[in-house]
């Protein structure tokens, strides 16, 4: 039984899918299904049940993951932990940060601490707040800011800020005068929102749902400076965090008439190891908040 057996086995698990396992791990889909048939033939089971047309885990072959999760994992944080004692003055750092964030938290937080810590190697990955915390539970990333606020057990969680979601339109719509506006509002405008895998446009659909108002999206984009400059020059309204959208120029911001807050914080695995250069990163954040009098960096 090989390692790279059980990494394939694990990603072809977790995809549903050998294509797409191929295409994440970079190889080519032959060595999958070959590594994987050839693990099923040294343990004397079948791993997947091939009858469907999803890629879907026989009883055996869950609690043969479950096993191999917590082996990978254990591996993953040895090699860690070892480079810890190798390399000194070295280490990488993967975080996860919501395409809303992105450009708003690098120059604030990333930047400050690449000039105390030059030696460590910051790699972001952006993604969906939804999509970053399904990595943090698979173990692909060190950190993910996440923008959720009721964190899982798995994830030990930093609270950074909290911030309201606003309708952000046109400063020259007829409800630029307004204090607030309810979904009813909204209705029949034309609506720009993030897309899928973004836990602000997860809220608000289920808000605009439980209200019994149908959205009218017209645009989709991860791109904020986009979405900003889409509904400054008129072609529609768009549901932002407030304090990423309170100074975007032709554009106002306006509270819902019903609030809606939302927590953001860094999160990482609970029961991970914390390689040094990790450990660097929160012990920065929280000398940063404890400077701060509204307890918020973001």
């Amino acid at each position: 039984m090989e390692l790279r057996q059980l990494e394939y086995f694990q990603m072809a698990s977790r995809l549903k899918n050998i294509t797409r396992a191929a295409e994440r791990l970079r190889v080519s889909q032959p060595n999958i299904t070959v590594a994987i048939k050839k693990l099923e033939a040294e343990l004397g089971i079948q791993l997947f049940d091939r009858s469907q047309k999803q890629l879907s885990l026989t009883p055996e072959g869950a609690v043969f993951l479950a096993r191999v999760e917590v082996a990978l994992r254990n591996i993953q944080d040895a090699v860690l932990e070892v480079n810890d004692y190798k390399q000194l003055q070295k280490g990488t750092i993967k975080i996860g940060i919501p395409p809303m964030m992105g450009a708003y938290l690098f120059p604030r937080i990333f930047s400050s601490f690449q000039r105390r810590y030059s030696h460590l190697d910051v790699y972001l990955h952006e993604e969906g707040s939804v999509a970053i915390r399904e990595q943090l539970e698979r173990d692909e990333l060190d950190f993910g800011i996440i923008i959720i606020p009721d964190s899982s057990s798995n994830l030990q969680l930093l609270p950074m800020a909290r911030s309201q979601i606003v309708c952000c339109i046109p400063e020259d719509s007829d409800l630029a005068a307004r204090k607030a506006v309810t979904l009813q509002d909204i209705e029949e405008r034309s609506l720009i929102m993030l897309k899928e895998g973004s836990f602000l446009r997860q809220t608000m659909l289920q808000k605009m749902k439980a209200a019994d108002v149908t959205p009218n999206i017209v645009l989709e984009s991860n791109q904020v400076v986009t979405i900003l400059g889409l509904v400054a020059s008129g072609v529609g309204n768009a549901f932002l965090l407030e304090m990423i959208a309170r100074d975007a120029p032709g554009v106002r911001a306006i509270p819902l008439a019903t609030p809606v807050y939302v927590d953001v914080g860094l999160a990482w695995k609970r029961d991970r190891y914390i390689s040094r250069a990790a450990q660097s990163f929160i012990e920065f954040s929280k000398d940063i908040l404890s400077h701060q009098t509204d307890h918020a960096i973001l």
